[in-house]
């Protein structure tokens, strides 16, 4: 399936007080892999920026001043998204804004747009429950590089949300784009391929070693026989 990494940034945090969306942010990914298509904009909210939210992703009005309204560019965002499973990090946020924004216009909601939503907040809250699970928390767990990071802006957002999707659903795959000649940078100027620390192996220790063997007996006891950790043990320890 067809799928969108999306972030917004918006003038405060909720569209029900009349608040708009500003900068919009998507990249394409196909078969897990970015194919390198994608849609930045940034839009005139026709109202102010709270201070706070400008704080956050240092966007100004007097920035947007010559930008696009939201209805210039609205078809171009719905044709980018319409029929994808859409990645988002706190997906009620950006889906109520859009939301919003459609609504104004007489545009289909999201979720009659898009294939479906995938939160990966939640899927983080779920995976670790108790901890932080930020954005830039989850980079530091997974050791994604964010140092480009200065601001919270949604093109950035976007290119570390997907390696943190590939992390929590797989782990095992890579953001390296299929590059053309002389194609050396990534969206915007901004590198996709991410490097990742070699992972560390740790050998057991006699003891976890024998710990382990007393767990595999109580499991044997009550299973009544060889529990199945023991089949699928014995050939690794055969071959080793």
């Amino acid at each position: 399936m067809r799928q969108i990494i999306l972030d917004t940034e918006t003038t405060g945090l909720e569209p029900s007080q009349g608040h708009r969306i500003i900068e919009f942010a998507g990249l394409e990914m196909v078969d897990r892999k970015l194919t390198g298509r994608h849609l930045h904009l940034y839009m005139h909210p026709e109202r102010e920026i709270d201070p706070d939210a400008e704080r956050v992703h240092g966007i100004s009005l007097d920035f947007l001043a010559d930008k696009p309204k939201f209805h210039a560019v609205a078809d171009e965002l719905v044709d980018f998204i319409s029929g994808a499973e859409l990645i988002i990090h706190n997906a009620p946020f950006d889906v109520g804004f859009l939301n919003a924004e459609f609504n104004r216009l007489g545009i289909a909601p999201v979720d009659k747009l898009c294939a479906q939503v995938t939160d990966t907040l939640r899927m983080a809250r779920d995976t670790f429950p108790g901890k932080r699970n930020s954005l830039d928390a989850l980079c530091d767990r997974f050791e994604i590089d964010r140092s480009n990071r200065t601001l919270h802006g949604a093109l950035i957002d976007c290119e570390l949300l997907a390696e943190v999707y590939l992390w929590m659903t797989r782990g095992q795959e890579s953001l390296m784009m299929d590059a053309g000649p002389g194609d050396n940078e990534g969206i915007n100027g901004l590198n996709l391929a991410f490097e990742r620390k070699p992972l560390t192996v740790l050998a057991p220790t006699a003891e976890e070693l024998a710990a382990h063997q007393e767990y595999l007996d109580l499991l044997d006891k009550t299973v009544k026989g060889s529990c199945l950790w023991r089949s699928i043990e014995s050939p690794a320890l055969a071959q080793s």
